[in-house]
């Protein structure tokens, strides 16, 4: 039976565990050069209506490493651009392909694409979540801290697709996580009630950055204006002035903090430079992480 990625609450705790294993064993044998062809004769196809620079490399040099070949489809040069549903299309596709892995703007079409395909749908960005991102993210958790129990995680800035793929991830592992957001740019509601339902770890908001991060032993942040949100971006640096990870927020957090940023960051908004290229910082380690997460999710997904 098919396994999509749409949300991170596709997966049980079993799931996170298989993928965290896999793309740390599939990246140690990378380092050694051993070279590894189980998708020989595969292939995945890359939907995109948004720009991507780490996460459309990633998933065609993950693809590349295990055998297989990538197609890259703008949705402009499909006939969806011409009104065909996007249940055709996906029907169609699963004739042809062993994957697809879609980054668009609504989430409601990715889940059309899941319903009518037959072969696995991979979520690789939409306006509400960004599942792949966060497995990688706490790939790079586990490999600096040594697992992601008893960690404190604090998100700092606006509470968008990244926050919300972090919040569905605190309610299947039980993560102790803090969102520091402004007021009027919390998560989802809706996305953060489901979460809390299920009773599993700690999932905290607060409107203030200097309490969210005393003791943090990892603070992530991403930028203040997400894509197709940039004309609001002047109003929003006055709003965020004080949620800036700089040296002085970080004094707060743990000795050992870890600094994390999925890219691409705007130096001098979100975070400050010297924090960025910092002792703190973890985030040329996270970003190569998306590579080996999506081997791991392409290599499970495809041969299940």
């Amino acid at each position: 039976m098919k396994k999509d990625i749409l949300t991170l609450l596709d997966l049980d705790k079993e799931d996170y565990e298989h993928f965290f294993k896999r793309s740390i064993e599939l990246k140690n044998r990378y380092k050694k050069g051993i070279s590894d062809f189980p998708l020989k004769g595969k292939t995945q196809a890359l939907i995109f209506d948004k720009p991507s620079t780490r996460t459309r490399i990633s998933f065609e040099t993950a693809m590349s490493q295990l055998g297989g070949t990538t197609i890259f489809l703008n949705a402009n040069e499909t006939q969806m651009s011409r009104n065909e549903p996007a249940k055709d299309t996906a029907r169609v596709l699963s004739r042809y392909l062993d994957c697809l892995v879609i980054r668009t703007y609504g989430h409601d079409l990715i889940e059309k694409f899941a319903e009518f395909s037959s072969i696995p749908v991979v979520n690789a960005l939409t306006d509400l979540y960004h599942p792949c991102q966060v497995l990688s993210d706490l790939q790079t958790i586990i490999e600096h801290k040594g697992g992601y129990e008893n960690i404190k995680i604090v998100w700092l800035g606006d509470g968008n697709n990244v926050a919300h793929s972090w919040i569905n991830a605190a309610a299947v592992l039980g993560l102790n996580l803090v969102l520091a957001c402004p007021e009027g740019y919390y998560p989802d509601q809706a996305i953060l009630d489901k979460a809390v339902a299920r009773q599993n770890g700690s999932i905290e908001i607060l409107p203030d950055p200097l309490q969210a991060v005393k003791q943090a032993d990892v603070i992530y942040t991403d930028v203040w204006a997400s894509m197709g949100q940039e004309e609001d971006l002047q109003a929003r640096k006055k709003i965020f002035e004080k949620f800036q990870v700089n040296k002085e927020l970080i004094s707060n957090a743990a000795d050992d903090v870890i600094v994390m940023h999925c890219l691409p960051a705007h130096r001098g908004e979100e975070i400050s430079a010297d924090v960025l290229e910092g002792p703190n910082s973890v985030v040329w380690d996270q970003s190569e992480n998306k590579l080996h997460m999506h081997k791991a999710i392409l290599e499970t997904l495809i041969l299940s």
